[in-house]
């Protein structure tokens, strides 16, 4: 039986992909067989699922610039000579150590497994001989990314500029200093870590490189050539950059094509889906022009659709250089849903339910061993039913990106902060030139949906000017300008599209604004520690520790039940848990560190997830009430529908009121809606028989009482919330609390918080949804 088209065609890409790896292993065989047999690794302090499987010869085999591909290629992955000097010295007379590329000198896959500090340079040396059949095309040696200073020399010439900066990639055309036999090429890198101007996140250069105690909330810092290293060549005129833009409002793909040497030259798309063309169009050189996407698929991460793109520069109508690529349709942007902000992807606001992810591995620090390993950590975002991830002040490599954009999550990207103390000019003009250089090399990531600028303070300046800058570079996406605002110090620079709160454990009250939409940006830190899966026994913390595996699936769920309850329904759009894996002493993931164990039950934290993401999928606009009017409030809880709220001695209660019931109780359950003392878009409760007494809350009860001055009138407004058959009232002090019944008595409660009152029954959301019903005293 025949094969589906779709199906044939994934045989026929692996097919490629196979023979591509396989001319790929054949043209970096230049490493001296020699030197890779001598080499050994160091022993890691965790072993990760993938640390064995690492190659020596030809580690992370994978074409590393997914959405600019070319079909010739070298794998420069593999062992080089390496030595380490003075920071101030020349080159080395002799490199008489070897590294496995592109594992930095402190990991244990590296081969080193040492410390390096702000007076070493590293050094790194091997020889290549270019392939024959790339004669009369220019070769272009590339860096996904090396930390941080990074000088490269060709047989002896100095090939271009230095570069600064640890997360952007880079490369050279070094077709001048080539020869046609073999071809040394040598590299220096100097790192100085958080002693020096560049964005380092969270690498400290403190104590060993082995496991210790301390740490903190920083980890082992990475030093040196961290991503991939290749050759390719490429033709006179050619593609330097693709930049791939939906726009739905009219169903075009805006493109930008970049290149050298294009004077007189015209682009070409063509995007294709499955083999069929689905759309082409023609345009100028360095400047954006859009080509038509009839009846757009859209990418959700439900269904993360992308279509193939190929890009063709012309002379004439001659080919000259081409690149693949891929596209995803959608939008993101910040709009008024139901009168709240709301993020909306692709129109419709859906929660983004996500974790904090930092990116580092026991065995390889900076750099997951294999392909595999880094589509490991986002597949299991999906299979515990996330949708969201916020990368946290590191930037991943391209194929990283390339498989958030496959499997289907939104990512929230950090610009990795500078160190905290706070920069100068020479450190802010290269971060900021570093984050510019991020935002173009990763804009075509349908996944990517918003940057985050800065981080709690660290490092922290100009953070209006900041925001507006990002977000003028690149309009397409959201723009938070500082995650944590609440926290640390931390300066909101009151723009950009989110206010975004930290609340450990949480999850808080963000509260949405009239113009930013309301995230948390952190939350959680729930500790277990696993044994045998500690990266320093006994050395492990967390925001707060469980008692058990159970206890931790409790508290969890608990967590990500309340924000559907509760905040979700009060403003909130969006949240972060810290975090997916343990990393070195923090015992706070939902995998450990080695990706061996997963702490959580996966489907009770994928149920909970799902049910939070379909909730907002339903949200309902805030209930508008008549206000000057009498109304009295009854319990929608099935048990107790002929109990109404009343006052008693003072106290807030709910007692059955009928027609039999006394002029005194009819009139005790009975309250005049007025505009919110605090706020006039919320409400306030006026006794029928004591007036200018209202409902307020004090210590979580509920009292009937007098007052004045602003605390007495936050504490005696109200806010609507949607509920079924009834309104759920919001304490307007604090957004995350409602008006429940309990007992019989009246308090305002957060779904599962750690009061008697705050019980997760299953009754909770009717405990705290209130029919307004005709007075019983008019």
């Amino acid at each position: 039986m025949s094969a589906p088209p779709g199906a044939l065609r994934q045989r026929i890409t692996a097919l490629l992909a196979v023979l591509a790896l396989a001319v790929a292993g054949l043209l970096a065989a230049g490493a001296p067989d020699a030197r890779a047999a001598s080499w050994t690794p160091k022993t890691s302090p965790m072993t990760t699922p993938w640390t064995a499987q690492v190659s020596t010869t030809n580690p992370l085999p994978e074409y590393p610039r997914p959405q600019l591909t070319r079909p010739d290629w070298m794998n420069l992955n593999g062992i080089w000579d390496f030595a380490v000097t003075a920071a101030n010295a020349g080159q080395p007379a002799s490199f008489n150590e070897q590294i496995r590329v592109p594992f930095v000198a402190e990991s244990a896959l590296s081969g080193i497994q040492r410390q390096i500090s702000q007076n070493d340079k590293l050094w790194y040396k091997r020889t290549v001989t270019v392939p024959s059949n790339w004669g009369g095309r220019r070769v272009k040696l590339n860096f996904g990314a090396s930390d941080w200073q990074t000088t490269v020399w060709v047989n002896g010439q100095q090939a271009g500029g230095v570069h600064s900066g640890g997360y952007d990639a880079f490369g050279y055309d070094i077709t001048p200093y080539l020869n046609g036999g073999s071809n040394t090429i040598v590299v220096s890198v100097w790192d100085p870590s958080q002693t020096g101007i560049g964005a380092v996140g969270k690498q400290r250069n403190n104590n060993s490189v082995l496991p210790h105690s301390g740490g903190g909330i920083f980890y082992t810092a990475a030093s040196g050539i961290w991503q991939t290293v290749w050759l390719e060549p490429v033709a006179t005129a050619n593609i330097t950059r693709l930049d791939l833009v939906p726009n739905l409002a009219d169903s075009t793909l805006r493109v930008t094509v970049l290149g050298e040497g294009i004077n007189g030259h015209t682009a070409r798309i063509t995007v294709s889906s499955g083999g069929t063309t689905v759309a082409t169009g023609t345009g100028p050189i360095g400047s954006r022009f859009s080509v038509s996407i009839p009846n757009p698929h859209l990418w959700t991460p439900e269904d993360p659709f992308l279509y193939d793109v190929r890009a063709e520069l012309l002379s004439g109508s001659t080919t000259v250089d081409a690149v693949a690529s891929y596209t995803g349709m959608r939008s993101i942007a910040v709009a008024t849903v139901n009168g709240v902000k709301r993020p909306v992807l692709n129109g419709q606001f859906v929660f983004q339910t996500g974790t904090l992810d930092q990116g580092y591995w026991p065995d390889g620090i900076y750099t997951a061993p294999t392909d595999d390993a880094l589509k490991f950590d986002l597949q299991k975002h999906k299979d515990l039913g996330f949708n969201m991830v916020r990368k946290h002040i590191k930037v991943e490599p391209q194929r990283w990106f390339y498989w958030a954009d496959r499997l289907g999550l939104l990512v929230w990207q950090d610009m990795p902060a500078m160190d905290t103390r706070t920069p100068d000019t020479a450190a802010r003009t290269q971060w900021e030139a570093e984050y510019h250089r991020i935002i173009d090399q990763h804009r075509s990531s349908p996944a990517l949906v918003q940057w985050v600028d800065e981080n709690e303070g660290w490092g922290q300046y100009d953070q209006a000017r900041i925001a507006n800058d990002v977000k003028a570079y690149d309009p397409t996406r959201l723009v938070d300008n500082m995650s944590g605002v609440n926290c640390c110090g931390a300066v909101d620079g009151g723009n950009g599209d989110v206010v975004d709160n930290h609340v450990y454990v949480g999850p808080g009250a963000t509260v949405p604004t009239s113009t930013r939409a309301a995230v948390l940006g952190e939350f959680g830190g729930l500790g277990w520690k696993v044994a045998g899966h500690e990266w320093y026994p006994g050395g492990g913390f967390s925001y707060e520790d469980q008692a058990s595996t159970a206890a931790l699936n409790d508290r969890f769920v608990n967590l990500l039940d309340s924000m559907r309850v509760n905040q979700m329904p009060a403003g909130l759009s969006a949240s972060v848990y810290t975090e997916i894996t343990d990393v070195e002493n923090e015992a706070n993931g939902l995998l450990t560190y080695d990706r061996q164990v997963v702490k959580v039950d996966q489907n009770r934290v994928r149920a909970a997830n799902l049910a939070l993401i379909n909730a907002s999928r339903t949200t309902l606009a805030n209930p508008v009430l008549q206000t000057g009017v009498y109304k009295s409030l009854r319990v929608t809880t099935a048990c107790c529908t002929t109990r109404y709220l009343r006052h008693y001695n003072g106290l807030a209660n709910t007692d059955v009121v009928d027609a039999n019931s006394s002029a005194v109780l009819k009139a005790d359950a009975t309250w005049k809606i007025v505009p919110g003392l605090a706020d006039g878009s919320c409400y306030s409760f006026e006794s029928r028989n004591f007036p200018g007494e209202y409902l307020r809350h004090r210590d979580s009860r509920v009292y009937r009482e007098a007052g004045s001055g602003a605390l007495f009138n936050a504490d005696a407004t109200f806010c609507a919330r949607p509920g079924t058959a009834g309104v759920r009232f919001s304490a307007y002090n604090y957004p995350d609390r409602y008006l429940r019944h309990f007992d019989s008595q009246v308090w305002i409660s957060t779904y599962g918080g750690g009061n008697t009152w705050d019980a997760n029954t299953p009754a909770y959301v009717a405990d705290s949804t209130w029919a307004v019903d005709g007075p019983w005293a008019p």
